[in-house]
């Protein structure tokens, strides 16, 4: 699931499954994230990774929890997710983009891709939660071509997606 990027000035950006091998590229992606880029995603001044919290994102298993990377030569330059919730329908997703890359499209086609996985393992609706202000991620959603819904409370936005027609319903629902 390999896949080429080229921007218009002739940076290459490759896309691939996350692994376990990229721990330490992770913590040096996170690091040189700006304070504001840290707390667009975390919603708090989250500074370093826990180990507990790099192997969390790096051991997925491709069906419950999926993380796709956008690596630019050794580095990581984005990082797209999504995890199962309760309901096996429906997972959570988010995004980081490096500083220096967003506005490239990183994250629309990243979303685009985890969707696709998404929907080969019986997932229908992606949820994600944004800060009002974060209006590109808000964009990336909206302008994605799936039906959604929001709302708005305390400074957050809550997104439900559907990214697949729900196969449970019956024709009588």
């Amino acid at each position: 699931m390999m896949a080429m990027i080229k921007f218009d000035d002739g940076t290459e950006v490759y896309v691939r499954p996350i692994s376990p091998a990229d721990s330490g590229a992770l913590l040096r992606f996170h690091g040189h994230l700006s304070a504001g880029s840290v707390r667009l995603r975390y919603f708090y001044p989250h500074v370093e990774l826990s180990p507990d919290e790099v192997a969390r994102f790096t051991q997925v298993d491709g069906e419950d929890r999926v993380a796709l990377v956008a690596e630019c030569g050794s580095e990581l330059v984005a990082v797209g997710r999504f995890d199962r919730l309760d309901d096996r329908a429906v997972a959570e997703v988010a995004f980081v983009v490096a500083d220096a890359y967003q506005n490239h499209g990183l994250a629309t086609m990243l979303l685009r891709r985890l969707a696709f996985a998404a929907r080969s393992v019986g997932i229908t609706r992606f949820t994600a939660e944004v800060l009002a202000e974060n209006h590109s991620m808000l964009s990336v959603f909206h302008n994605a071509g799936f039906p959604i819904e929001s709302k708005t409370e305390w400074g957050t936005v809550e997104l439900k997606m559907t990214i697949a027609p729900d196969l449970r319903k019956t024709a009588t629902d």
